[in-house]
């Protein structure tokens, strides 16, 4: 009965408020519920129930404050995240994500959560070999591509000597520049942000232009 009532709430996220941030957040819950606490993921290290810690911490403790400082706070976060993971029933982080951000931060859900959400959906889908990107997220992929340029920046900061188009699947390109070496990035806006936050053994992507600026993109540092 459970599932049943989230499946209607996943839905009906669908139909009335095109929050896809909060779309991605119910169906990454199901999907917990579906699988429990101990299947893999793409996160390296983490089970779905350190990932639920991870989601629970991040929007709730001020420990979140490790994900943008590293060192000390980093290591801080890290621990907290495990000993959440191991404290807490499954169940009960699952239904603390699937209530959303709180309250102050509810304004800025879409912004702040649907590359969040959307790549974390695909940790779990993903964390299995033999599981194959989703066809049926078109209005998603447009969501994706609304915002890729504003977070792809962000994502390759670290790059030195890239100057990277980002070539969606359907045509459109976005030039993040760089001042390096040409190089383009090709394929579903889903798939860019896989493999820019990181997967990109899990991506399918096409890479293009000169051999160090390809070299660069699939060794340098990448991702949040």
């Amino acid at each position: 009965m459970g599932f049943m009532v989230h499946g209607f709430q996943t839905v009906w996220c669908r139909l009335m408020n095109k929050n896809y941030a909060q779309i991605e957040r119910q169906e990454l819950c199901d999907l917990f519920e579906s699988v429990g606490p101990n299947h893999p993921t793409l996160c390296e290290g983490w089970n779905t129930a350190d990932l639920a810690a991870h989601l629970v911490l991040r929007e709730n403790s001020i420990k979140a404050f490790g994900l943008v400082v590293p060192g000390y706070l980093a290591k801080k976060l890290a621990k907290a995240t495990k000993q959440l993971a191991q404290k807490k029933p499954f169940e009960e982080l699952v239904e603390k994500v699937r209530s959303g951000p709180p309250f102050y931060l509810k304004r800025f859900d879409e912004a702040m959560n649907l590359f969040e959400f959307f790549v974390h959906h695909e940790d779990v889908r993903r964390g299995v070999s033999g599981c194959t990107p989703r066809a049926d997220i078109n209005e998603l992929e447009d969501a994706l591509w609304v915002k890729q340029e504003r977070f792809s920046k962000l994502l390759v900061r670290s790059l030195k000597d890239v100057d990277l188009k980002l070539l969606n699947s359907s045509g459109e390109t976005i030039h993040l520049g760089g001042g390096g070496k040409p190089v383009v990035l090709e394929g579903k806006p889903s798939e860019i942000a896989l493999f820019l936050f990181g997967r990109r053994d899990n991506s399918e992507v096409k890479l293009s232009g000169d051999s160090e600026a390809i070299n660069e993109m699939k060794t340098g540092k990448l991702g949040g």
